[in-house]
């Protein structure tokens, strides 16, 4: 089929749909929302198919007017100027369109569940764990996102062991999804009195947050134990079994919860982690199925993978997979991470529009 086949093909399923949508009774109610989303989904490829064509009748007309040695002299150069405009336009007018065609990541406008590790480097790595977790709430705040806090394990002097949070807003998981990674820091720790640069390490892990709809979790499935939560929270935690430790048998999933005082609330928020693990997992599994090539464009997509460096010496951050390096590393660390993120998205997009093209 070709480009141009695909894209009447589009235009013809929007009519279709929007006839289909003229008689509700006649479609009833199940499929009637059915149509409408696909409906809703198709109007803005539609409108990007309809720019292009339209763009490109234009340059028809145009060039058309230029040929015609017969017509004012005056309206031929402003024809090729417009010409030479729309010609610098066709090819991001053509790209949109390619973009919009790629099969959608039924994920990407999931909210989004972040789990943050320390990883080897001690308490210097624990510390690092902590700002990174710090400028992922930074960076939820400057997009105008919910960033709450599940789950925090901290060590003695403000770092972390583990910590979890669920990110809510729009698109909150297609900008995130290519967090998940090892998370490399350089620098002279505080505690370090000769002033040696150390190497240390955190994993970040981005789920998107899975749904009731997404998959059917059967209670007995699962095993909840509760028991005495541990660390700070001052007496209480002491007294009561307010922690709890939810395991998926099937999966041997395990999520463990103590950041509340509230043993329903702890609960609630284990599960909601269980449910987003499982269906990433259920996700990877897909993706390896359909093929090896299908694991994450930017990177390998393996949580084990370096995917970024934080060179405080040097003011750097690099990121491996994309061979990005600015120097902004006080303004990434305070949030500003668009940059790094819009280029991972834009190498993902080059990347699935290579493969569908076969280029």
């Amino acid at each position: 089929m070709s480009f141009d086949e695909k894209l009447h093909g589009v235009i013809a399923r929007h009519d279709e749909l929007a006839s289909l949508m003229a008689d509700p009774d006649r479609l009833g109610a199940e499929k009637f929302v059915s149509a409408s989303q696909e409906y809703s989904a198709l109007t803005p490829v539609v409108e990007m198919v309809q720019e292009y064509f339209a763009a490109r009748e234009e340059m028809g007309d145009l060039a058309e007017m230029i040929a015609d040695t017969g017509s004012d002299a005056e309206m031929r150069k402003m024809a090729e100027e417009e010409f030479h405009d729309l010609k610098n336009r066709m090819p991001e007018l053509e790209r949109n369109v390619q973009l919009a065609l790629l099969p959608k990541d039924e994920a990407d406008a999931k909210n989004a569940i972040l789990e943050v590790r320390a990883g080897t480097g001690g308490e210097e790595a624990a510390l690092f764990a902590a700002d990174l977790f710090r400028m992922y709430q930074r960076y939820a705040d400057i997009r105008g996102w919910r960033f709450e806090t599940l789950d925090f394990s901290e060590t003695g002097i403000g770092g972390l062991k583990e910590a979890s949070a669920e990110i809510r807003g729009h698109n909150v998981f297609a900008r995130l999804k290519f967090e998940s990674g090892v998370h490399r820091v350089q620098r002279v720790p505080e505690t370090e009195s000769g002033g040696r640069i150390h190497t240390s390490a955190a994993t970040v892990a981005v789920l998107p947050e899975a749904e009731d709809v997404d998959l059917d979790i059967e209670e007995k499935d699962l095993r909840i134990d509760t028991f005495r939560a541990s660390g700070a929270g001052g007496q209480h935690v002491n007294r009561t079994d307010s922690a709890v430790r939810i395991t998926h048998l099937p999966t041997g999933t395990v999520v463990s919860i103590q950041d509340d005082k509230s043993q329903h609330k702890n609960k609630a928020k284990a599960m909601k982690i269980l449910r987003s693990r499982i269906y990433d997992a259920e996700r990877a599994r897909l993706d390896q199925e359909r093929s090896d090539s299908r694991r994450s464009q930017v990177g390998s997509g393996d949580r084990s993978e370096r995917i970024r460096t934080y060179n405080f010496p040097q003011g750097r951050v690099t990121d491996h997979r994309i061979n990005l390096t600015l120097y902004t590393l006080d303004r990434f660390v305070a949030g500003d991470m668009d940059e790094v993120i819009d280029s991972l998205i834009s190498e993902d997009e080059a990347a699935r529009l290579s493969e569908a093209t076969g280029g």
